[in-house]
């Protein structure tokens, strides 16, 4: 009988043991389980944050910029400048190198034919055979209409940097003929050489192509604005082709630029964009 009671005993103490013991054990197990999943949500948490901030206003400028200029390029296109009574088309080859190297020929209509427009660092030329002269163009005619366009000797130059002369900011999402597009404002820096008061640009958030862009003046009255279209591809890269000028305050007028061809990333050295070459280039 003592042997019984003691048998019992030693078993009802084993299966307490062995359920306090699995006890534990569940609530390792628990506690380890709990542990993974909040781990997996503050993970879960950083990755959406990462993902909310992983691109700047900034950062969406280079990309669209970089596409559009490339490191070099050289290409033809045709300007056509359309008034309520009349219109003309210019066509024209130009080459790019950076920011600081570009140069642009006319080759029709054949009265400014010849004509040679250069921008090297800072300085910006103009060549005119039919004259036989070289003219510097100040900075204070970078806001004039260029070959009597809705494009500004500064669009065509490109004196002004959207990436290095202005700050940046997302303000918004929008849809651009079903694309879906980043809304940015660029606002000049303070010691900033620039035409406009602020600019805002839709960019495509696949492709980065800059489909829309507003400027506006120094008092935030919009002057004109800049639509996009007509993607095709061009050399390594899908570009719009067509981009059209249309003036705030001037019903009937627009420019039209269409893009013929253009390459990126070809040979093109510094010496390339000099005044000697101006007088050259065909």
């Amino acid at each position: 009988m003592i042997i019984r009671q003691s048998y019992q005993n030693y078993v009802e103490n084993t299966s307490v043991q062995s359920a306090k013991s699995a006890g534990n054990n569940n609530r390792k197990i628990y506690k380890m389980i709990h542990k993974i999943v909040f781990s997996l949500i503050g993970l879960l948490l950083l990755s959406i944050s990462g993902i909310s901030q992983d691109i700047s206003g900034k950062q969406i400028i280079e990309k669209a910029d970089e596409l559009q200029r490339g490191e070099t390029n050289q290409g033809e296109m045709s300007m056509t400048i359309i008034r309520p009574k009349w219109e003309r088309t210019i066509t024209m080859k130009n080459w790019s190198k950076g920011r600081e190297f570009s140069m642009t020929y006319i080759t029709s209509p054949v009265k400014d034919k010849g004509q040679v427009f250069l921008k090297r660092n800072s300085e910006m030329w103009n060549w005119v055979p039919t004259i036989n002269r070289m003219i510097k163009i100040p900075p204070s005619m970078m806001s004039q209409g260029w070959m009597g366009s809705d494009y500004s000797n500064d669009d065509i130059l490109k004196e002004s940097s959207i990436v290095v002369d202005y700050t940046h900011k997302i303000i918004g999402k929008e849809t651009l003929e079903n694309i879906e597009c980043y809304k940015i404002e660029l606002s000049p820096k303070e010691d900033a050489a620039v035409v406009w008061g602020k600019v805002i640009k839709w960019i495509s958030k696949d492709e980065y192509w800059q489909l829309k862009t507003e400027y506006f003046d120094e008092d935030e009255e919009l002057i004109r604005t800049e639509v996009a279209s007509e993607i095709k591809q061009f050399s390594d890269r899908k570009l719009p082709s067509k981009m059209e000028i249309i003036p705030a305050d001037k019903p009937g007028q627009r420019t039209v630029v269409y893009i013929i061809s253009s390459e990126f990333n070809v040979k093109l050295d510094e010496g390339f964009f000099s005044q000697q070459n101006m007088k050259r280039v065909h």
